[in-house]
């Protein structure tokens, strides 16, 4: 690996600091170090191309967004946890002084997720392109009124659904908003496309898992504002007879995994704090 990007977190103000410390320790080993917030995507998109690897500092949401932005150029990314969670992060932070010099030296595998492509359409006409890793939603606006959301799979008509919205989602998804409504957990490695309704009124209440190759059709009937979401991060809103088409993207997620290859359950257990 000779140019790694450091990617902070804005809002957390010791990741500057770690970021540094970082910095140093990979350009000690003969690497070049690029440091950047992840939440400034037009500076990252102009240095991603370069980087071999993508080190996180932040949560689970920073991932989401190193995720997108190097999907496009298999950049790898490692994960260091300064967040609540730290579903998707490798490393916590009193590791990686141990941690990063194995990755540095290539005692790491990869990891790689399945990611989503959604497209949006009014009039027919589309509007804008999204790449998701955890999942894409449409649901109701700003008024807490349900939403019918006409659903097509691969161009066949699976149901309306009367409800808050609809969650399309990702093996990686099924453990964030997905599972808060009840969803089932999939082994991340699992290129599936899962379909849940959310708070759903006297229609179809039940997921509906999707192979990779199926595409997903939402079209909204309302007579107010729905919302389109993608990742819990990126959104738009979407007007009656608006379309948002959801399939596999041709572009996956590679991390970089330092645990044994079934840490997975080891993981769901310890931070859903399911353990007996």
């Amino acid at each position: 690996m000779r140019r790694i990007g450091i990617l902070h977190h804005p809002k957390i103000p010791v990741s500057r600091t770690m970021a540094d410390e970082i910095a140093q320790l990979v350009e000690s080993r003969g690497a070049e170090a690029w440091q950047g917030s992840a939440w400034d995507e037009p500076g990252v998109s102009q240095q991603i191309a370069d980087i071999d690897l993508a080190i996180t500092l932040g949560g689970d949401g920073t991932i989401l967004r190193a995720a997108r932005m190097g999907s496009g150029y298999d950049v790898p990314v490692l994960g260091i946890n300064l967040g609540r969670l730290g579903f998707l992060a490798e490393v916590s932070p009193d590791e990686w002084r141990e941690k990063l010099p194995q990755v540095l030296a290539g005692n790491f595998w990869i990891e790689e997720r399945m990611m989503l492509r959604a497209e949006s359409f009014h009039n027919g006409e589309e509007v804008a392109t999204f790449e998701a890793l955890n999942d894409v939603v449409v649901s109701r606006g700003g008024l807490a009124r349900i939403v019918e959301v006409e659903t097509h799979v691969d161009g066949c008509r699976l149901t309306t659904f009367i409800a808050d919205g609809v969650i399309v989602s990702t093996a990686t998804g099924s453990t964030a908003y997905a599972l808060a409504v009840g969803g089932p957990i999939m082994p991340p490695m699992l290129r599936n496309i899962m379909l849940i309704p959310i708070a759903p009124h006297l229609t179809m209440n039940r997921a509906v898992i999707l192979s990779e190759g199926d595409s997903v059709t939402l079209t909204v009937k309302t007579d107010h504002r729905a919302r389109l979401t993608v990742d819990g991060q990126s959104d738009q809103n979407l007007m009656d007879g608006d379309s948002v088409r959801v399939s596999a993207s041709p572009h996956s997620c590679k991390f970089v995994r330092l645990q044994s290859e079934t840490y997975f359950y080891e993981t769901l257990m310890e931070k859903l704090r399911w353990r007996t």
